[in-house]
């Protein structure tokens, strides 16, 4: 059930963040990525059952995305419907909690997933004659960056693409931050 569906979407606009997040789901090989990722998600033999791969790849996109840490996504999730909705998560369901978006992103640190999610992304970029580069935000087409490459840099989303490795907390932020251009 969206919010739609409940009449409460009570505003006409569309924020920049609803266009990213409706482009994001237009555009990235979700099928691909949950392809790479389900043979190490959890099977849930024991205890409550997990959430859904794609689910928690959705999550995780968002958090490189708006630079957020797990608490504070656990929050956005219980206070955005929009980000419940991008992650395919309905108004009745249980929602993850932080330990649980942390256990997924150790998960895919684990066993080494950035990179080949990254390949799987470049591939599919390549085939629409787009590229893609870790922080940057020029032409970027898809996020909107052009317009918005000062409020992108007071608010911090890419933050973490500017830090150098050796500060880097997360092997995802490596290939975190995408900014998309069109290839010369």
């Amino acid at each position: 059930m969206t919010q739609t569906d409940l009449w409460l979407n009570l505003t006409t606009k569309r924020t920049r963040k609803r266009e990213f997040l409706d482009e994001m789901n237009r555009v990235a090989p979700w099928a691909d990525l949950v392809a790479l990722v389900a043979p190490f998600a959890p099977e849930g033999k024991t205890g409550r059952p997990p959430f859904a791969a794609e689910t928690m790849l959705r999550i995780h996109f968002m958090q490189q995305w708006f630079g957020l840490s797990d608490p504070v996504m656990e929050e956005a999730l219980q206070d955005t419907p929009m980000y419940r909705e991008f992650a395919s998560l309905g108004w009745t369901m249980r929602l993850p909690g932080e330990s649980t978006i942390l256990r997924f992103r150790h998960l895919l640190e684990q066993h080494k997933l950035a990179a080949q999610m990254l390949a799987v992304i470049n591939d599919m970029l390549a085939t629409k004659g787009l590229m893609l580069r870790a922080g940057s935000v020029r032409a970027a087409r898809a996020a909107d960056a052009a317009r918005s490459a000062a409020f992108v840099s007071r608010q911090g989303w890419f933050a973490g693409a500017q830090r150098s490795r050796s500060t880097q907390s997360a092997a995802w932020s490596d290939a975190a931050f995408f900014g998309w251009s069109r290839s010369a």
